[in-house]
């Protein structure tokens, strides 16, 4: 009977352990099965467009708390979509966000949620939220590098500038200078400290020398304004003939009567907008006339395209001299441009040239004598101490500027090529027909070293060796702009 209770006892164990077994077994199941849910949670869904170092069962959190786990990661439609098991008691806002944060340089990654603000609706289970962009470890291992290279070319110019024997005495010479400048500054601030400081002292006496007379005027204002008062409540009657009280209530008695007056001319002028608008008279004729209305803007249109014209026109203005080396003496331009346009000008120089202008004269003989030769030549050259002038008109296309008129009184051609930002520029000019034997061919380079400030250097008369003289010299161009600024500081005495 003994040995039978205790197989039944057995038996129970067993049966319970079993039981008890299959309960953990099924909790067990429930928490790490792909779609368990423990607990009160709610699922909600976002599109990341990389997925790199995240895993299923991975915790998902809010502000560094873990509010839940990633569930699922799948591909839909060329992105990664994640789906998320969050905590009921965490609300998740439309206005939120998702976004994938790196949590070590050894590329692992958590998802974390900005949960947005109740202004925006409640996302609500099996709803979608917004993801964000976070930067990649190899997104920044590449900033890294393009910095670095950066760094590097910028070590290399440095290198290159400071890294001679030059640079450093350069650099040397920089900071004593510096040193310099710098004992000079505190010995002046030493210098002038008790200036300032009794300058300092002279204004707190000025100060407290003007209080008492600012409150005197203050109190002087007062008095006015109540006198003015007791003068405009005042009795006619009790107003004495000949007194200030009278003067002011007779000037108040004309302010009224004009005050009227304006009012009748107002009607008045009422009565004249009534007859413009019925159209009488002239110029009630002129704002109902659509005729003479068009005729009127006509010539307001032609007027304002001819003043446009004028206001458009540049002026600029040029003072040239060029040291001739073999004739020893200076050349001098007054240079006048009209520009009405960016691409075209008129230019008006006046020329002083210390070898004059030369004209040559050719003259053929033939005689019958048998003494003679039949067949001679004359040339005779001529040179006058005169100013020569140029009148030419310019049209710039692209990097080059074409020139054609007149060049230093003879018909000529040139053309300019304009660099760096127009602050170079290479012009060859051909004139002179006439003058010599061949024409007059220059070449003619200019620099913008300072703002309107030129060097110039060329060579002229290519052409004819026995006159081809080298120049070098300076030019200052300036424009309306720079006249504006000067013209004020210029007096006209009589």
């Amino acid at each position: 009977m003994a040995s039978g209770l205790t197989g039944i006892t057995q038996g129970v164990k067993v049966a319970l352990f079993v039981v008890a077994l299959a309960v953990a077994g099924f909790f067990v199941y429930r928490m790490v099965a792909k779609d368990s849910r423990p607990g009160k949670t709610y699922v909600v869904y976002t599109h990341l467009t990389d997925a790199t170092g995240l895993v299923q069962k991975s915790r998902v959190k809010i502000a560094g708390i873990a509010v839940g786990y990633i569930d699922e990661i799948t591909l839909d439609g060329g992105r990664a979509k994640v789906k998320i098991i969050v905590d009921d008691s965490v609300p998740i806002f439309h206005n939120g966000a998702a976004a994938k944060r790196s949590s070590s340089l050894l590329g692992e990654f958590n998802l974390v949620i900005i949960p947005g603000g109740p202004e925006a609706p409640k996302v609500k289970d099996g709803e979608e939220i917004p993801s964000v962009d976070a930067a990649t470890t190899d997104k920044i291992m590449q900033d890294v590098a393009v910095i670095a290279e950066k760094v590097k070319l910028v070590a290399t110019q440095a290198a290159s500038a400071f890294g001679t024997d030059d640079s450093g005495k350069q650099m040397k010479e920089i900071v004593k200078n510096l040193a310099e400048v710098s004992k000079e500054i505190n010995e002046t601030v030493k210098e002038n400290r008790n200036a300032v400081k009794a300058t300092v002292a002279n204004i707190e006496k000025i100060t407290n020398v003007a209080v008492p007379k600012v409150n005197n005027i203050l109190t002087n204002v007062e008095h006015v304004t109540n006198d003015f008062k007791t003068i405009l409540e005042a009795d006619k009657s009790k107003v004495t003939p000949g007194s200030g009280m009278a003067d002011v209530k007779e000037t108040l008695t004309n302010v009224k009567d004009a005050s009227k007056s304006l009012d009748s001319t107002m009607k008045h002028t009422e009565s004249i907008m009534a007859r413009l608008d019925k159209g009488e008279g002239t110029l009630g004729r002129l704002t109902k006339d659509d005729t003479l209305i068009n005729e009127v803007e006509g010539v307001a249109s032609d007027i304002r395209e001819f003043t446009g014209g004028l206001t458009r026109l540049q002026t600029v203005v040029g003072l040239r001299s060029e040291y001739l080396l073999r004739a020893n003496g200076f050349k001098s331009f007054l240079e006048l441009r009209l520009q009405p346009r960016e691409d075209k000008y008129y230019l008006v120089e006046l020329i002083a040239d210390p070898r004059g202008f030369t004209t040559i004269t050719q003259t053929d003989l033939t005689s019958t004598d048998s003494h003679k030769d039949a067949f001679t030549r004359e040339v005779r050259t001529e040179t006058r101490n005169v100013f020569r002038f140029s009148f030419m008109f310019a049209r710039r296309l692209g990097p080059a500027t074409f020139l054609f008129g007149i060049r230093e009184t003879t018909g000529g051609f040139g053309v300019t090529l304009h660099g760096l930002d127009d602050r170079l520029e290479l012009r060859s000019d051909l004139f002179g027909f006439g003058e010599n034997v061949r024409p007059r061919w220059r070449e003619h380079l200019s620099y913008e070293f300072v703002r309107r400030m030129w060097v110039v250097l060329g060579v002229d008369d290519l052409l004819n060796p026995e006159r081809t003289d080298y120049f070098f010299g300076a030019q200052l161009r300036f424009n309306d702009e720079d006249l504006k600024t000067i013209l004020p500081f210029i007096s006209v005495r009589p």
